[in-house]
């Protein structure tokens, strides 16, 4: 893996490729090449996850001087979520690079929005033992902070039953109802299906393998087909 082409990208070269390298080892891809002597990247990131969250409190804290902690823990807890980072993680490119075993290799959708967002947070302890503080809390702000005024305004930071339930107060004068429309599979596997109403009008119906699961996709999707 050519992975000057990456440092390209960023705009950084390393002084020790390995770091590098390993940032974008997955743990599969080393029990399958056994002769390999190089690390996993999950110790990077273990470290990069609290030097994330050291620059985005940091940031957070500088930028809304009103606010109080709990709104603070919770724009930091969207702009760090496992859907935020794998999206920063994406538009690097950083798939293109993983070195993972022929198995998860072929993961999709969740599975592999885990592993790039784990390979992001490695990438920063990378950077933070190889180019120090300064360089990783940079390389944050280009790829993470642009996110914050959307993830504040449009109210992300709260989860989907919760947003919608406020929107739909504001704006219809109405609370949010929701109603069991069906359940499949034997018990240890059940999916349930919930519908979620205002008033009378069913917007939208969610699935999940619990019922708090199936009513948040049920509150994701309502809020999609009312542009709110």
């Amino acid at each position: 893996m050519d992975f000057s082409v990456f440092e390209k990208r960023i705009g950084l070269t390393f002084k020790n490729i390995a770091l590098l390298t390993q940032a974008f080892t997955h743990r599969s891809y080393l029990n399958e090449n056994r002769a390999m002597r190089m690390e996993h990247n999950e110790r990077l990131e273990f470290l990069g996850d609290a030097v994330l969250e050291l620059v985005v409190t940091e940031f957070l804290y500088a930028k809304y001087p009103d606010k109080p902690e709990g709104d603070l823990t919770a724009y930091r807890a969207a702009l760090v979520n496992t859907t935020s980072i794998s999206e920063a993680a994406t538009k690097l490119g950083m798939n293109d690079f993983l070195l993972l075993s022929r198995g998860e290799a072929k993961d999709t959708g969740r599975a592999r929005q885990i592993i790039l967002a784990n390979a992001f947070e490695a990438l920063i302890g990378a950077l933070y033992l190889d180019q120090g503080y300064d360089v990783a809390r940079d390389f944050i702000a280009i790829q993470l902070f642009h996110k914050t005024d959307n993830i504040v305004e449009a109210r992300l930071w709260q989860d989907a039953k919760s947003r919608f339930q406020e929107i739909a107060q504001e704006k219809a004068g109405l609370t949010p109802s929701y109603e069991l429309l069906g359940q499949s599979g034997p018990d240890h596997d059940k999916q349930f299906v919930v519908g979620v109403f205002l008033g009378a009008e069913r917007l939208a119906a969610g699935e999940g393998r619990s019922k708090q699961e199936a009513e948040q996709q049920a509150a994701q999707k309502a809020l999609e087909a009312k542009g709110w």
